[in-house]
C-alpha cells in the first residue's frame, strides 16, 4: 500500500490479473521478386529492403510499376465485309510478375504485406536464384512475416532451381516456426513432362520442414490489364493493306479499329500462379473466419479460370500422395459457384496426420507467436509458484477464448486443452537451479470436413 500523508481522495487503478494474451497477426506476407525501381530517397535505396506497404499506390511509389510487354500483336481479319475480327495474342510474356501477383492479392482480400526487391527489369528478362535466395535472407529478422512469396520465381530456368529456393524458404520457415511458404507446380516448357511427378521427386526437405509449406496447381488466367507502350505493339492486317503497323500508327488512321484493338488486348487473359491469390485468401478468410478456418472452398477473384481444367478423379492422386506425401491443393471450375475455387487444404506434409492441414499448421503458429510474445514479461521473474500461477491462467483465458471462438474442439475446455506447469509436473529441481520455467500446452485443435460422407439407404413402405 503507497503511503498517504495528506488528506483526500486517492484512485488506485488495480492491474488486470492475469496480464492478457495478444494474437499476431498470421497473413502478413513477404512477396520476393523484381521490381521497376527500388527507391525512398535515392534509387537502389530499398534493394534488398525489406519494405511494409498496405496497397498499389504505396508499392508504385517506391517500386514502380509492371514491365512493358514487347510482344504482343494485334491481328486485323478484314476480309469479311462489315464483320472485322480483331484478336490480340502475347507471344512472349514478361517474367516479371510481382507487380501484377500484388494486383491479384489485393483483389482477393490481402491487406498489408513486406516487398523486397531483389533486381530492376532488364532485357535478358532472367530471373536468378541466386538474387532471390539473398531477398529470403532479408526478411530473416522481419518478425510481422508470416508468409513467404515468390511470384517471379515461377520462371526461373528449371525445376531444381524452382524447388531449391523453396527448400529453402521452408527452412527458414521452420527455424523459427512462425512463417509458412506457398507455392505453385513448377511447369516445364516441355508438355511431355509431368511436372506433379518432378515436384515429389524433387528434395523439398525434411518432414519437420514440408509442414510449413503448400503448393497449388494449375496456374490461373487472370483478368488484369498488361503493361505496353502503343508504339511497340505490332498490328498485323489480313485483306486491308492500308493499315498501319503499330497500335500508336492505328489511333491516328483508325480510332474505331483502334478501340477494338484496345479492348482485344485487355481480354488477354495473364497467366498468374496462384500462391498471391492464395496469401490473399488466407488473409481474407483469417480476418472473417479465423485462422483455424481451412483456406479453401473459396472463389478466387479476378480470374477467368484455372489454365487446366481438372475434375474429381484426376484431383485423386494429386489431393493425397501415399508415397512421398506431398499433396497438392487444386483449384478448379464448378459451374455455377466460380470460375476457379481453391479446392484443398493440405499442407506437403500431406501423410502427417498431425500436420497435414494448412489451418492446423498456421494456427499452432499463432498460439505459439503469441504465447512467446506474451510471456517475455516474465523473464528474469521469480521461479516460484505465483509467477506459475499467472503464467498458466494467462494461457488459460487466451485458450479458451479460442475455444469459444469454435478454434477448438471438445464440450468443454479439458477436453478442449490443458496447461502445466509447476515443480514435478513439468519441472525438476534442476530446472529451477538453471533457470528453466518449463510451460507445456496441449490442443485439441479443429481440422477441416475434408470428406463429407452422405450416407443414404433405400427403404421399402411396409405393410
Amino acid at each position: 500500500m503507497p503511503e498517504y500523508k495528506t488528506p483526500g481522495v486517492y484512485i488506485e487503478e488495480i492491474p488486470k490479473l492475469p496480464p492478457s494474451i495478444a494474437s499476431v497477426e498470421t497473413a502478413i506476407p513477404a512477396f520476393i521478386g523484381y521490381t521497376e525501381r527500388a527507391q525512398k530517397m535515392q534509387a537502389g535505396d530499398l534493394l534488398l529492403m525489406p519494405t511494409r506497404i498496405s496497397s498499389m499506390i504505396e508499392y508504385e511509389l517506391y517500386f514502380g510499376g509492371a514491365a512493358n510487354e514487347s510482344s504482343i500483336e494485334v491481328l486485323i481479319d478484314a476480309t469479311q465485309a462489315g464483320n472485322t475480327i480483331i484478336n490480340a495474342s502475347v507471344s512472349n510474356p514478361s517474367p516479371y510478375l510481382l507487380y501484377y501477383s500484388l494486383q491479384l492479392f489485393f483483389a482477393n482480400g490481402g491487406g498489408p504485406c513486406w516487398i523486397v526487391a531483389v533486381g530492376g527489369y532488364s532485357d535478358e528478362r532472367l530471373i536468378d536464384k541466386a538474387a532471390l535466395s539473398a531477398g529470403l535472407d532479408a526478411i530473416k529478422k522481419i518478425n510481422e512475416i508470416t508468409l513467404v512469396v515468390f511470384p517471379d520465381s515461377i520462371h526461373l530456368s528449371s525445376a531444381d532451381l524452382y524447388y531449391s529456393l523453396y527448400k529453402e524458404a521452408m527452412q527458414q520457415c521452420a527455424e523459427p516456426g512462425d512463417r509458412f511458404t506457398i507455392m505453385d507446380v513448377w511447369i516445364d516448357k516441355d508438355v511431355t513432362v509431368d511436372n506433379v511427378q518432378t515436384l515429389r521427386d524433387s528434395d523439398l526437405g525434411t518432414s519437420n520442414e514440408l509442414k510449413y509449406g503448400a503448393a497449388y496447381y494449375p496456374l490461373l488466367n487472370a483478368i488484369i490489364d498488361y503493361r505496353y507502350e502503343e508504339n511497340s505493339v505490332m498490328v498485323k492486317a489480313i485483306g486491308d493493306n492500308s493499315l498501319p503497323a503499330t497500335l500508336d500508327d492505328l489511333k491516328e488512321k483508325n480510332n474505331s479499329l483502334y478501340m477494338l484493338a484496345v479492348n482485344s488486348i485487355k481480354n488477354m487473359p495473364m497467366v498468374l500462379p496462384v500462391a498471391p491469390a492464395a496469401a490473399g485468401i488466407y488473409a481474407q478468410t483469417d480476418n472473417t473466419r479465423g485462422v483455424w478456418k481451412a483456406p479453401a472452398n473459396v472463389s478466387v477473384n479476378a480470374v477467368i479460370g484455372p489454365v487446366i481444367m481438372i475434375n474429381q478423379q484426376q484431383q485423386e492422386p494429386l489431393n493425397v500422395d501415399p508415397i512421398a506425401g506431398k499433396s497438392i491443393n487444386v483449384v478448379r471450375h464448378f459451374a455455377g459457384r466460380g470460375n476457379a475455387i481453391i479446392w484443398g487444404a493440405r499442407t506437403l506434409a500431406g501423410n502427417d496426420n498431425e500436420w497435414r492441414y494448412i489451418s492446423v499448421r498456421r494456427f499452432v503458429n499463432m498460439v505459439e507467436e503469441s504465447v512467446k510474445n506474451a510471456t517475455r514479461q516474465f523473464v528474469f521473474e521469480p521461479n516460484d509458484a505465483n509467477t506459475w500461477v499467472r503464467i498458466k491462467s494467462m494461457i488459460q483465458d487466451y485458450l479458451t477464448q479460442l475455444w469459444k471462438a469454435g478454434a477448438l474442439m471438445g464440450a468443454t475446455t479439458k477436453e478442449a486443452f490443458f496447461v502445466h506447469v509447476g515443480v514435478g509436473e513439468t519441472m525438476t529441481a534442476q530446472d529451477i537451479l538453471e533457470g528453466r520455467l518449463i510451460v507445456e500446452i496441449g490442443m485439441a485443435v479443429v481440422r477441416p470436413a475434408e470428406f463429407v460422407i452422405l450416407r443414404l439407404q433405400h427403404t421399402m413402405i411396409e405393410a
